[in-house]
């Protein structure tokens, strides 16, 4: 009892430094566990650091090391990076990203692609090239085989670039994704899409846009996603091919975790917790969007505002207990989290790895982590782009808050600078690196139990992308948990690759997913269940008798993805069995949850049906509204315009739609101003994290098309003119080219009490 007494005892007293220290705002103070050497710097310094200085400003627990990788001159402003299967790295470079706080020159075909290579195995980059230049800010890389796909901003064509001399420089460019006529928002180029994760399930997952990918014959299959796939900057999964995202938007962490979003977008309100939405800089913040309403008493950041390049670690360098663990950054705070995921009855949740502090902090004011991996060496990168802004020119206008700051302190002259680390812990060496370019796919193979889980990854996919079907027998092997050409009995892990890649080369038969089926590890059942699915929707009985056998199933994840599985299925059967399942697990809110959510996304599919019988031309302006409300606006206004809760709290980002149908249904020339302009301040009282972003770089077309959906969908207004109506509802673009001009000077957001003071229509005519 007297030790227990004296636990309790060092907590508190832990507890009360660590309040004091922060409360006092002391500069140097100590900061508190799990880290005694930690140091809270009130008065940081804006000074550029050289990366050897910056190399000294981390704080991490103990064991972790940080090493350079890669720096300026070699690279500048990186957002992103991939590796090919012979450990070559690719990086994205945004060099027109905010070079001012105008955002001046922005939209220049000048930013570009860098090929680096370790010659000599020391984890450090020594040889480099411009593997791809000209680029308008590119966004997405994924290496395919000796190729290298890539997406550039304002546009959703996916160009794949080789090199076919071998001197570090693409010579052969191709298209192997484009849609003609398809147009993309470009009023703010950081609500675009990013990603382009190669899943488990052989599907390319990117952000925004409703879409996934397939790589067939050298080329990209889109496949739907009606409800979209939520998330902003980064994708990526875990071991069993669960998504992971984040929405800066939302100032949500992580987001869309629950089910594959190819089923329906699904966040629950306890995924994250109050707690976990709150950070811990070594540094005070000032540079925040929010202002002092996203800052503590000693100006740090109190709230996650920009989180951004999530990951899952899957290496096998760094401690068995980081195996697993959810990564993401926050540029803002200058930190990144480490979260341990919890798998509660089916709901996936995340709580921090440490008390009050995170995993990586540092008192370097430029360092701006945007991006996370694990490394073919089995080791964590972090991409940081090094700069001073951080927040796009939306954000930063003349007036803002955070133009005062930039001014203030000269944050805009740090430019140009970029810098790739990796975490290495205590004792660690280097590793031989990948040859899978060069290798057959009977050596690949032996690479789905390799313990990286970047080497299973890209064994995998290279294995697929060959298409060599010589090595379907020893997948069988494998995937039925026979040692085939391994050394061992294959893990759970090797299983799930073994069925996956058999997917992928279009060898998958009923035998072997009958066998996984009845798998030890409920993760194998739970793949064979999902890959059967494609058997069950055309109504192979044989499949479906064994979905039966297993709607008792004791484990959570794999009842819910015969739910899933069976939602489209088309037969009595299946139904009874989904029916059932839901029954007996009616107590559980996952099980509820994902029935809904499915329900929705069934509900997007048939959208179209309720524009029936409106004019063709009418009908196409609302559906590309939809279009980009689902794309753009769904980020900070929520899924069907519900809102985006703050998690943890009850608070939202932005206004919910729903319940603004008054509003919304009233002056629609009070819309127009606010969509080319923004809108700021109070709204019915209440004060929302964000401001409303002007948009009026788009079309007249585009902006009508967005302000008919919202006032059709929430304001539950028809197009048509009413006996009564002394205006035609339905936005027109000439009407957005009248308000336009008739405000062209102006250059700040709207408050509502402008709005209200003034009609819009006398405005608009005047």
């Amino acid at each position: 009892m007297k030790r227990i007494f004296s636990i309790i005892s060092l907590l508190a007293l832990s507890m009360l430094v660590y309040t004091c220290t922060v409360t006092k705002g002391i500069s140097k103070s100590k900061a508190g566990n799990p880290y005694p050497d930690r140091t809270f710097d009130s008065t940081p310094s804006w000074a550029y650091l050289s990366p050897e200085e910056s190399l000294k400003t981390f704080n991490l627990p103990k064991g972790y090391h940080i090493e350079l990788v890669a720096s300026e001159p070699m690279i500048k402003e990186p957002v992103a990076i991939a590796w090919d299967g012979n450990a070559k790295m690719y990086v994205a470079e945004m060099l027109t990203y905010m070079q001012d706080a105008d955002a001046t020159n922005e939209r220049m075909n000048v930013s570009r692609i860098m090929l680096l290579e370790d010659t000599n195995n020391d984890g450090k980059m020594d040889k480099s090239s411009v593997f791809i230049d000209s680029l308008l800010l590119p966004r997405m890389i994924q290496c395919i085989n000796h190729e290298l796909l890539v997406n550039e901003t304002n546009t959703i064509t996916i160009n794949s670039y080789r090199d076919t001399n071998g001197d570090g420089k693409a010579d052969v460019k191709r298209t192997v994704f484009e849609k003609p006529g398809y147009s993309v928002s470009d009023a703010n180029m950081e609500h675009q899409r990013s990603g382009l994760d190669w899943n488990l399930d052989n599907y390319m997952y990117l952000t925004y846009d409703p879409i996934r990918f397939r790589y067939k014959n050298g080329m990209l299959l889109a496949d739907s996603i009606p409800a979209g796939t939520g998330g902003q900057w980064g994708v990526t999964h875990d071991n069993y091919g669960r998504l992971f995202l984040s929405s800066a938007g939302g100032e949500n962490p992580m987001v869309r975790v629950q089910m594959n979003p190819a089923y329906g977008g699904l966040d629950l309100p306890d995924q994250v917790s109050e707690e976990f939405q709150q950070v811990y800089p070594v540094v005070a913040t000032a540079d925040v969007q929010g202002g002092a309403l996203r800052m503590r008493a000693d100006s740090t950041l109190n709230h996650f505002t920009a989180s951004c390049g999530q990951s899952i670690y899957r290496g096998n360098s760094l401690p068995a207990d980081m195996v697993g663990d959810y990564l993401v950054c926050e540029p803002v705070a200058r930190i990144i989290r480490r979260a341990k995921v919890l798998n509660i009855k089916g709901k996936t949740i995340v709580q921090n790895a440490y008390y009050r502090q995170e995993f990586i902090a540092s008192n370097d004011m430029f360092f701006r982590p945007v991006n996370t991996y694990t490394g073919p060496d089995g080791n964590l990168y972090i991409v940081d782009m090094h700069r001073g802004i951080i927040q796009q020119g939306n954000w930063t206008k003349p007036g803002s808050y955070l133009r005062s700051q930039i001014e203030a302190k000269g944050i805009a002259k740090n430019v140009g600078h970029g810098r790739i680390y990796r975490v290495v812990y205590d004792g660690y060496k280097e590793q031989s690196k990948p040859r899978m370019l060069d290798e057959p796919a009977s050596k690949l193979v032996t690479y789905l139990d390799h313990a990286n889980g970047w080497w299973r990854d890209n064994a995998q996919k290279q294995m697929v992308v060959l298409g060599d079907k010589s090595v379907v027998p020893t997948l069988k092997l494998i995937a039925s948990g026979q040692q085939a050409t391994l050394q061992t009995k294959p893990s759970a892990l090797a299983r799930i690759h073994a069925l996956w890649t058999l997917e992928g080369l279009d060898a998958i038969d009923k035998n072997i997913l009958t066998t996984a089926m009845k798998d030890e590890h409920p993760q194998v059942r739970k793949t064979a269940v999902w890959i059967a699915e494609a058997f069950v929707k055309k109504n192979d009985e044989e499949l479906l008798n064994h979905f039966a056998n297993m709607k008792d199933d004791a484990s959570h994840d794999v009842r819910i993805q015969l739910l899933l599985s069976l939602y489209n299925v088309k037969s009595k059967k299946a139904e009874s069995i989904a029916q059932d399942i839901q029954v007996k697990n009616a107590d559980n809110d996952m099980f509820v949850s994902v029935r809904r959510a499915m329900d929705r996304n069934n509900d997007v599919k048939t959208y179209g049906a309720r524009l029936g019988n409106m004019p063709p031309e009418e009908r196409k302006m609302i559906l590309a509204g939809a279009a980009t409300f689902s794309s753009l606006c769904v980020t900070c206004h929520g899924p069907a315009g519900k809102g985006i809760a703050v998690a943890g709290t009850l608070d939202f980002a932005a206004p919910p739609l729903t319940s603004s149908t008054k509003r919304l249904a009233g002056d629609k020339f009070n819309l127009v101003k606010i969509v080319l302009h923004g809108l700021t301040g109070p709204i019915d009282g209440k004060t929302y994290p964000s401001i409303m972003p002007s948009l009026g770089a788009n079309s007249d077309e585009w902006v009508a098309s967005v302000i008919n959906y919202v006032r059709y969908e929430f304001g539950k207004v028809n197009s048509r003119r009413r006996p009564t109506d002394t205006i035609a509802p339905f936005v027109t673009p000439a009407e957005v080219k009248l308000v336009r001009e008739k405000n062209s000077s102006r250059n700040k957001p709207w408050t509502w009490e402008e709005l209200d003071k003034t009609s819009g229509i006398s405005q608009a005519k005047n």
